[in-house]
């Protein structure tokens, strides 16, 4: 046997570890969840069951747009806080830093318990408004409280890449904008956003594709809650349906895989400014 067959052979073995966990744990699940979707009582039309189903499609759309409007307030609020965290030292920014970045850490059931305590019926917030007003404020079982609680996870996934995008900026670029006259809006309008664009469409779709599949925190909160997931709980676990459980798992899994497949490809097509 020559080298570049040994070469071959050891690359091969390998990369069997590797094949055997995404068969495992990817492929075979996935094929077993396609197989179930079609064997239900209304055979393939169980794949059309979001689309032809009321109370399914109503919360496809509203699983949509809770997780387009968590991903865009995460990148206008990540977006100043992340180049003026980098571009700034001051005391108390890595403590700072730290905090933000805290989430990662926690599972969704926490976040659903934090935002309880924020806005529950015995939060921080209704006693405040009881205290002002004399009305108690409460929203933390609704989508509102489950928009708090996705933005606030969504903001450590966001904040670092923007921060590593921003630490790559050259100042040369906006030093010349200034000197031709540019004010500071127009600096950032036209140099800072293009630049950081690849990071803000990668971190959005990485903020927007967590929304969407995200079950603790809304299991935590689910009063007047009709997101997705819980949907598909609601039809594995107390309907015992599991056809319409497999198949509104996959058009799940396949609008987050189609939003990191365009996001990819549009953050690839984009170089930043750097120096």
């Amino acid at each position: 046997m020559g080298p570049a067959r040994r070469d071959r052979a050891r690359l091969f073995l390998l990369a069997v570890p590797a094949f055997a966990v995404f068969a495992a744990f990817f492929l075979l699940p996935l094929a077993q969840l396609v197989a179930v979707a079609g064997q239900g009582p209304e055979g393939a039309a169980t794949y059309l069951a979001v689309l032809t189903n009321p109370r399914y499609l109503h919360s496809l759309i509203a699983t949509i747009l809770l997780s387009a409007a968590v991903s865009l307030a995460t990148l206008a609020l990540c977006g100043v806080a992340g180049v003026f965290l980098e571009r700034n030292r001051f005391f108390g920014r890595p403590l700072l830093v730290a905090l933000l970045t805290l989430p990662l850490s926690f599972p969704g059931v926490v976040i659903g318990f934090m935002v309880i305590m924020l806005a529950g019926r015995q939060g921080v917030i209704g006693e405040l408004t009881t205290a002002l007003f004399g009305t108690r404020t409460v929203f933390a079982y609704s989508m509102a409280g489950l928009f708090v609680g996705y933005l606030y996870f969504s903001i450590p996934r966001v904040i670092l890449t923007v921060m590593a995008a921003a630490e790559k900026l050259d100042p040369r670029l906006e030093e010349a904008a200034r000197s031709l006259g540019a004010p500071a809006w127009r600096v950032a309008r036209d140099v800072i956003v293009p630049a950081l664009m690849p990071a803000f469409i990668s971190s959005g779709a990485i903020a927007f594709a967590t929304a969407m599949g995200a079950f603790g925190t809304a299991f935590t909160l689910a009063t007047n809650i009709d997101v997705l997931p819980m949907t598909i709980y609601t039809e594995f676990t107390l309907n015992a349906n599991f056809a319409t459980a497999a198949s509104l798992s996959l058009v799940l899994g396949a609008i987050t895989w189609i939003a990191l497949a365009l996001a990819r490809s549009a953050a690839g097509a984009t170089v930043a400014a750097a120096g």
